[in-house]
């Protein structure tokens, strides 16, 4: 089957794409369809930083290559494994790709994951077919593939920082950094969704237009600066009581001093560093939580997906590329100059 593969770990990853014709398909004479399992034919992939990470190789994990990434995948289901019931065939799906591992799976304790990511420890979604347990799938009906796909893991990530983790409420205000990317993005999605004052950042002035056309209400250029005091004049000095951050060191101590009293900061990931100097005596005197937040749980999936298929959240999408051009399409992330997601159509 045809399958965009990365044929070598390095950096940059763009040049490490290859789309080849001949990679074996999920499911064959030989290796039938897992238990539980079902084979999805893919109509769109979308990318995310963690195909980068897979491109440069994952810090701690062994992985070996060629291998293929992706980690958002929607598509039309055509084999079913053992215990499917049958009519989840010629439906279309989307995936969570975070499979939750068993207690009895872990070889450690504190140091086990507690998830798989397909895309990431399996093969993923950038091929005309995947398989993934029927536990980590949604029925979406005629909703659009492309969208889907986009829509998926970010949303997912930015849920759980925002609604599980930060515990958002109505009206509160939502400092996002980076926007552009897709966790951002989304993370705008939701906290518009909750009627919040929406706060971003960018080091891009087109970037920080293009993200006040969709509903945020002030925009703070980073040039490299401490930008806190202009968040905190903002807010009337009051600080925001959220705020939503996946670059790291450069502007994680700028994201702690522009927090309310009782604010929370919430990360899913550090693009650009994971050692940043930081403010202790400014966390304990006004009391903020600092809270990690990764991928999100079935339920969690359920909630915010049905907010796409409703018709009341879409994804903003960059570009999408045929399959062939898979490459390019790595390359385009690899740039940080895309605003929304990367999809990559099969």
């Amino acid at each position: 089957m045809k399958a965009a593969i990365v044929s070598k770990q390095g950096s940059p990853v763009a040049p490490n794409i290859k789309v080849i014709c001949d990679w074996a398909p999920p499911v064959s004479s030989a290796a039938p369809c897992s238990p539980g399992h079902v084979v999805i034919r893919t109509e769109a992939s979308a990318l995310n930083q963690l195909d980068l990470w897979v491109g440069r190789g994952v810090p701690g994990m062994d992985l070996t290559y060629p291998r293929i990434s992706g980690s958002d995948g929607v598509g039309i289901v055509e084999a079913l494994g053992p215990g499917v019931d049958s009519s989840w065939l010629n439906k279309r799906v989307i995936l969570n790709a975070a499979v939750s591992v068993p207690e009895s799976a872990k070889p450690g304790v504190e140091s086990s994951p507690d998830i798989r990511m397909i895309g990431e420890h399996d093969h993923g979604t950038n091929a005309e077919r995947f398989m993934a347990p029927i536990s980590n799938l949604l029925d979406i009906g005629s909703a659009d593939p492309v969208e889907a796909a986009a829509f998926g893991l970010v949303h997912l990530t930015a849920w759980r920082m925002l609604v599980s983790r930060a515990r958002i409420r109505h009206g509160q205000s939502v400092l996002i950094t980076g926007i552009g990317g897709g966790v951002a993005l989304a993370a705008l999605n939701i906290a518009r969704h909750f009627c919040c004052t929406i706060i971003v950042t960018s080091r891009s002035k087109e970037k920080l237009e293009r993200a006040k056309s969709l509903g945020a209400h002030h925009c703070v250029l980073d040039t490299g600066a401490d930008w806190s005091r202009e968040v905190r004049s903002l807010t009337g000095k009051r600080g925001v009581d959220i705020c939503v951050d996946s670059i790291g060191t450069p502007v994680h101590l700028a994201c702690i001093k522009s927090l309310a009293r009782g604010g929370t900061f919430v990360t899913c990931g550090t693009t650009a560093g994971n050692d940043p100097p930081t403010d202790l005596a400014r966390v304990f005197w006004n009391q903020l939580s600092i809270l990690g937040s990764t991928m999100g749980d079935m339920h969690e999936f359920r909630e915010v997906v049905s907010l796409f298929t409703a018709g009341n959240m879409k994804p903003v999408i960059d570009q999408v590329f045929p399959a062939d051009r898979a490459a390019e399409a790595f390359a385009r992330l690899e740039s940080a100059q895309q605003f929304g997601k990367i999809v990559i159509r099969w």
